[in-house]
C-alpha cells in the first residue's frame, strides 16, 4: 500500500478517500464515487449504470428529469481522468432495457466512444442487457477473469471467493441519534464484493435484505458512500428498512 494511507485493520483509507482492502489476496480500492479501481491492472469497474433509465420511465408516462445518463457518464469520464485507468469494465444492466442505446442522445453515444479512445473497454453483460451494445466500440462478455478475481454481472448463489459482482444495488443504513441515514455502498467479506449501482436513477437493496443471505462466509462489510469519502461500517451497525 501507499506510505500515504492510514491503516486500519484488514483495510485502509486510501488518498483518494475511498478504502484500500485485499479481495481474495489482490488489492483493491472502493472509491466514494462507486467505482472499483484495481491497480495492478489499472482497471476500473463499475456496477449498474442503467443509462436511459429515465427515458424507459418517460414511455410509461412517468416523467423523470432526462439528464440521468448524461450524469452517470459524466461522473464515469471524471473517474477514468482522475485514475488514469487503461481497462474499463461495466459490470452488467449498463443499459435499462434493450431500446436504451436507441433512445441515447448523441451525445451521450460520443460520451461512451470517447472512454474507449486509449483504453480498453469492457461490457458485461447483464439481466437488463444481455446482448450488449449494437453500436458503441468495446468487448462483450459474460464474465471476466482478472487475477484472483471474476467479474460477473449477477452474483452466483453460495461461496464464490473472488467473486466481484452488481446486480444487487446494495445499500447501508446507519441509525443514531434520532435520525437514520441511507447510502449505496459496497459489500464484502474479504473473499467477494459486490458494488453499488453506479447509475444516477439506480436504487439500492439493504445489504441486510435476505436477498444476501448464504452470499458471505462472514457478516459483511459494509462501504458506505459519502461526500469525497467513503465510511467502513460494521454490519452490526446496520439497521433494516
Amino acid at each position: 500500500m501507499s506510505a500515504a494511507t492510514l491503516k486500519l485493520g484488514r483495510f485502509t483509507a486510501s488518498p483518494c478517500g475511498g478504502v484500500a482492502m485485499s479481495i481474495h489476496g489482490q488489492e483493491t480500492v472502493m472509491r466514494p464515487s462507486g467505482a472499483l479501481w484495481l491497480p495492478e491492472t489499472r482497471t476500473l469497474v463499475v456496477a449498474d449504470l442503467h443509462l436511459e433509465k429515465g427515458s424507459a420511465f418517460a414511455v410509461r408516462g412517468q416523467l423523470l428529469p432526462p439528464y440521468d445518463s448524461a450524469e452517470t457518464l459524466g461522473r464515469l469520464e471524471a473517474e477514468t481522468r482522475a485514475t488514469g485507468a487503461r481497462v474499463v469494465v461495466l459490470l452488467g444492466d449498463s443499459f435499462h432495457d434493450a431500446r436504451s442505446e436507441a433512445r441515447m442522445a448523441a451525445s451521450d453515444g460520443e460520451a461512451i466512444r470517447s472512454l474507449a479512445v486509449g483504453r480498453s473497454l469492457v461490457w458485461i453483460v447483464g439481466n437488463h442487457d444481455s446482448e450488449g451494445p449494437r453500436s458503441l466500440p468495446g468487448d462483450i462478455l459474460d464474465e471476466m477473469d482478472l487475477g484472483a478475481l471474476r467479474l460477473r454481472h449477477e452474483p452466483f448463489a453460495g461461496l464464490q471467493p473472488g467473486e466481484v459482482a452488481g446486480h444487487l444495488h446494495p445499500c447501508a443504513r446507519l441509525v443514531g441519534r434520532g435520525r437514520a441515514v441511507r447510502r449505496r455502498c459496497f459489500a464484502t467479506d474479504g473473499q467477494r464484493l459486490i458494488l453499488p449501482a453506479f447509475g444516477a436513477y439506480a436504487g439500492g437493496l439493504n445489504i441486510r435484505d435476505r436477498a444476501y443471505t448464504g452470499l458471505f462466509e462472514t457478516p459483511p462489510l459494509a462501504i458506505a458512500l459519502g461526500q469525497g469519502r467513503a465510511h467502513p461500517l460494521a454490519f452490526g451497525m446496520l439497521g433494516d428498512d
